[in-house]
């Protein structure tokens, strides 16, 4: 056999070689990114550190979000992560800055997450103002709530509400976690 034969053989074969290599490669990268991605939606790895465990998931559990007469719970992925791909993307890259806290120490104990709480609170309420609460709206939506069933108050407010274009998060500010000091006239002061 001569070399060129040889030569080329070799090539045909190292190049199928790569592509399944790549493929097979790529499929394992995928599904670890996914799992790992699944994994980090989780409320068991949302109060995974005590910063969260031990102040907002505490009074979270004493809210109708978490027990009521339904059994439908709402966890800390679902009020705080997209459920579409690309924004839940998204919103994990801006995440990754909680991490660099967590590096930091800046809220590490009931007293720094008390100091830096309005902050906490004030950036939460511009995000999900900054994208019409979608995350609330996986769940409650103008489009499907009976106003008929509702009481008068609450009719009243969420009629007026969908007429002047406003978003859950302009009236249900600490529907699940407790409201800190201050947070009136700072939310006002931030168009919030």
């Amino acid at each position: 056999m001569n070399s060129s034969k040889k030569t080329g053989r070799l090539a045909k074969y190292s190049a199928g070689t790569l592509l399944i290599g790549g493929i097979v490669l790529g499929i394992i990268l995928w599904g670890g990114f996914n799992w790992a991605l699944a994994l980090t939606n989780t409320e068991k790895f949302c109060i995974s550190c005590h910063e969260m465990k031990d102040n907002v998931y505490q009074e979270y559990k004493n809210t109708i979000h978490y027990s009521n007469r339904t059994g439908v719970r709402a966890t800390c992925p679902d009020c705080h992560v997209p459920k579409d791909w690309t924004h839940k993307i998204v919103r994990k890259i801006q995440a990754s800055n909680e991490l660099y806290h967590k590096l930091l120490g800046t809220i590490d104990t009931r007293e720094k997450f008390k100091e830096h709480r309005l902050e906490l609170a004030l950036h939460e309420w511009k995000r999900m103002k900054s994208v019409n609460s979608r995350e609330c709206r996986n769940c409650h939506d103008y489009e499907y709530m009976d106003f008929v069933a509702e009481g008068r108050r609450a009719v009243k407010a969420h009629s007026e509400g969908l007429d002047q274009g406003k978003t859950c998060i302009d009236c249900h500010k600490g529907i699940a976690h407790q409201l800190p000091k201050g947070w009136e006239k700072a939310a006002k002061d931030a168009g919030l």
